[in-house]
């Protein structure tokens, strides 16, 4: 099946290298977006954008080779079981929308849903300890059983804790991916990431091209979607050097709420600072975790001032 043709336009502005996604996610949202990023125009006035413009009146010989490179991407992923989403389309996930670092698109195998509105990321290290594991294997229960859906990363340790406690509580929980939608990193948890499609208790999300290995940026990069497509995220375990402490400072950029366990503040200084200096929650139980979520309608608000404001800019 063709893609739509604004949805494989924006795909092909994404395969120009050096072009911000970020910057051609945004754009694209505002009216007529796409068709003045075909032109090499945009309304954001930002050295991103002036950039990508560049880029883009460089490159247009090449934009419509370029839109059968992503049309064949498509195609891959959806042989693979996955379907494309891009911010372009009304399912795009409204927690996602809300940050300024917003991946363009997204492919997913599984299903994304209203509920996943009340969604929490539960990250740490991947080489946890003991009761690391048991913390978060009952943070994620403890969530599930109170109908929110648990995020995280599908990495060794904390993650595969959370998602796997999450599934055994009969609750939902996406995993956002390091790699390419048709890979699975580590391999150890392919069959981790086939029961959460199979089960119909969640989905795979990945905002890269659907054949890419992780690299060292990709993970980063994921740390942002992760926050983004949850309303907060709880740190279990974790060292100053952790991407986990990452994703604790992005999601206070991003204005999500961070929970930090007690015992984490305790064993760790990076974590008490970024409760006392920089506005980082911290827990004793999960009932700290649930008053602090927004109601779906909030969320719903929240999107509607968006687009709103996109529209006054214009």
């Amino acid at each position: 099946m063709r893609t739509p043709e604004e949805q494989a336009k924006l795909l092909a502005l994404c395969k120009l290298k050096g072009a911000s996604w970020y910057l051609l996610a945004r754009e694209a949202q505002r009216p007529d977006g796409i068709d003045r990023l075909w032109n090499g125009e945009t309304l954001e006035a930002s050295d991103e954008a002036d950039k990508a413009k560049a880029i883009i009146r460089a490159s247009r010989e090449d934009l419509t080779r370029h839109m059968d490179a992503a049309q064949a991407d498509v195609d891959r992923a959806t042989r693979g079981g996955a379907r494309l989403i891009t911010v372009l389309d009304e399912d795009y996930p409204q927690t996602l929308r809300l940050i300024y670092n917003l991946p363009p698109f997204l492919f997913v195998r599984g299903h994304i849903t209203e509920a996943d509105l009340r969604s929490v990321a539960v990250v740490g290290t991947r080489q946890a300890s003991d009761i690391g594991l048991r913390r978060a294997r009952n943070m994620a229960t403890l969530l599930t059983e109170r109908g929110v859906t648990v995020v995280s990363g599908l990495a060794r340790g904390i993650d595969t804790a959370a998602h796997t406690a999450a599934l055994e509580a009969g609750g939902r929980t996406i995993a956002v991916v390091g790699t390419g939608i048709l890979r699975c990193y580590p391999a150890e948890n392919r069959p981790l990431q086939e029961q959460i499609i199979d089960k119909g208790a969640g989905a795979v999300v990945s905002q890269f091209w659907p054949d890419a290995p992780g690299a060292t940026y990709t993970f980063p990069r994921r740390n942002v979607t992760m926050s983004g497509i949850a309303q907060g995220s709880v740190v279990i375990e974790a060292s100053s050097t952790s991407g986990a402490k990452m994703q604790a400072r992005i999601a206070l950029e991003h204005g999500k709420k961070v929970f930090l366990i007690r015992s984490l503040t305790q064993d760790q200084p990076w974590a008490e600072s970024y409760v006392t200096k920089r506005g980082a929650i911290m827990v004793d139980d999960v009932g700290d975790v649930i008053q602090a979520l927004a109601d779906p309608d909030r969320i719903h608000a929240a999107d509607a001032r968006r687009q709103q404001l996109a529209l006054d800019i214009w």
